[in-house]
């Protein structure tokens, strides 16, 4: 038996701009979600992905967008629909989880209160009802602490928190489709399998249809039905899983495959869109012995960085008569740094990574340990020090939206890091220099003058890596610097932090979820869990053979693909 359509796109076009002049960025695409179904779309950044999302929630600005084609969900096109009633629509019948948690979530209200004001507005739940269903749904989406959560603003928890609220959010009303826009960015692989599982369940339980937004094919991999590959705000193919994985007919699907870090080999170079067309291009190798040569090299030298014994701790609930409640994101840490090396950083959402790199960056202050810096003790440091210092220790943020001033234009976002440490002689020597980092991240010079909400998420990791490397720094510490990015692009962006690495010297903290990633990236791995280091050493030692059942775990939930 046939199932009914629930969503049917019929020869979309969007274009951004005014009557006069605009630019169109999604090209007459087609395609239909039946009820119960699973579709997945995937492409670089920049192909009209969530674009096209946002189109279908009515999200997209009427002043400065150009629509043409049908959206027809549920029988109605929503192309004309007055806003009022895609507002009862919103939420309750078509949710989304967005890309980019951080500045989705309202900053001044509790985490709580966000998800239950969807219930009390679209279910007309009582106050203690919407408490009570919302900590559920915590519960649900496997977060810590769901009481402490729900009385905790978005700064107070992780990134992966943060993902885990939204999603609680979205299947609050248990929609009839749910749009998930990378919904495992921000998370790390044990808990992304229990979220894609989680979300079959809902899907199931609700027989709610799904449209999978994501740059990992893996994942994609293991659970959607049927894949739409764009390309260009075109679609270049699409069919069941199956066939675009084992048998995929377009080049560009074929270069997408073969962009994905590889867990068994340790290869130079990953392969990229550009470098698959040219015909001369090899994926070399690195051998063993190449890599030992490498660390000989490393390791032989005095430590660049060296963290004894350091601590972060919280406190919660402190007041006259309530009791502290200590919450010890960092306990104990100890590891050193060396000039040239990549130290990969992973473990679970919440068990202190990004803590660390902003303790060391003097971003959060330690409760006890020590930091040393090329010998300078950094904790010791007064913050005028240390802003003199900070031109050495750079960091590249988590999410590149919240990172970047939206009122400014990307150049000046890029002088700005220029003109406080006095580099260059004056303006127009900025920016010069600018236009060269632009294009040295791959980004046209045009870019120069585009505000934030103009690029795709990963135009604007690019921009935040340019603005890091602007300065010169010795240390950078990555915080998730590529997972926001889909497949090709962040094998883009890889290659050139490994690049950027050996022309400039860089050393580098890489902090990620994604084993795979840290994999392709990492001399020596540190892995984390719940504020300790669970276990230390040679990065393709421990993948081969990990000693600890945590590292066991972590490796095995990566996603594999067909």
């Amino acid at each position: 038996m046939s199932k009914e359509i629930l969503l049917n796109i019929k020869n979309l076009c969007i274009a951004f701009g005014n009557k006069i002049k605009s630019v169109e960025v999604v090209h007459d695409i087609s395609f239909s979600i039946s009820e119960n179904e699973i579709v997945g779309i995937v492409g670089e950044s920049g192909s009209g992905k969530s674009v096209s999302a946002l189109a279908i929630m009515g999200l997209l600005p009427k002043k400065t967008t150009r629509i043409k084609g049908e959206i027809i969900f549920c029988k109605k096109n929503l192309i004309n629909l007055e806003p009022k009633d895609y507002r009862k629509l919103r939420g309750k019948d078509i949710s989304m989880i967005f890309q980019e948690p951080m500045s989705a979530l309202n900053p001044s209200l509790k985490c709580g209160f966000q998800v239950s004001e969807i219930l009390q507005n679209h279910l007309k739940y009582s106050s203690s009802q919407a408490k009570k269903e919302t900590i559920l749904l915590f519960e649900k989406v496997k977060l810590p602490r769901p009481k402490d959560i729900f009385n905790s603003y978005p700064h107070q928890i992780s990134g992966g928190q943060i993902q885990r609220v939204m999603i609680a959010m979205a299947i609050a009303c248990k929609p009839k489709l749910l749009i998930a826009d990378e919904p495992t960015t921000a998370l790390d692989v044990t808990v992304q399998n229990e979220i894609i599982l989680l979300l079959k369940e809902l899907q199931k339980e609700t027989k709610m249809s799904l449209l999978f937004i994501s740059h990992d094919l893996g994942l994609i991999s293991e659970i959607v039905d049927r894949v739409i590959v764009l390309y260009n705000g075109k679609i270049v193919e699409k069919g069941s899983v199956l066939q675009i994985f084992k048998t995929p007919k377009d080049d560009y699907t074929k270069a997408l495959l073969a962009s994905r870090p590889i867990l068994g080999i340790r290869l130079e170079q990953l392969p990229t869109i550009a470098s698959l067309a040219d015909k001369s291009f090899i994926s070399k190798e690195v051998t063993p012995q190449q890599r030992a040569f490498k660390h000989k090299l490393i390791y032989t030298k005095s430590p660049l960085l060296e963290v004894l014994n350091l601590k972060k701790e919280y406190y919660s609930n402190v007041g006259l008569f309530k009791k502290s409640n200590v919450i010890k994101a960092v306990d104990g840490v100890s590891f050193k740094v060396f000039e040239g090396e990549t130290l990969g950083l992973v473990g679970e959402s919440g068990c202190g990574k990004s803590t660390l790199g902003k303790a060391i960056l003097q971003l959060e202050k330690v409760t006890s340990g020590s930091i040393k810096y090329r010998g300078i003790e950094l904790t010791k440091l007064s913050p005028s020090e240390m802003r003199k210092l900070r031109k050495e220790i750079q960091l590249i943020f988590q999410d590149p939206y919240s990172s970047l001033n939206p009122r400014l234009i990307i150049g000046d976002a890029l002088i700005e890091p220029l003109e406080v440490y006095g580099i260059e002689k004056n303006r127009n020597e900025r920016k010069k220099k600018v236009m060269t980092l632009l294009e040295r991240v791959g980004l046209d010079r045009e870019y120069f003058f585009r505000y934030p909400h103009e690029l795709s998420g990963g135009q604007r990791q690019r921009v935040g890596i340019a603005r890091t490397i602007a300065v010169g720094p010795k240390l950078v510490i990555c915080d998730e610097s590529v997972s926001a990015l889909d497949i090709s692009v962040q094998a883009q962006v890889l290659n050139l932090l490994n690049e950027l690495k050996d022309d400039f010297g860089f050393t580098y903290i890489f902090i990620s979820h994604d084993l795979a990633v840290v994999k392709f990236m990492a001399d020596q791995l540190l892995v984390m869990r719940e504020g300790k280091i669970e276990e230390i050493g040679d990065a393709d030692e421990i993948y081969a053979n990990p000693k600890k059942e945590y590292t066991k775990k972590l490796i095995e939930s990566i996603p594999k693909g067909i």
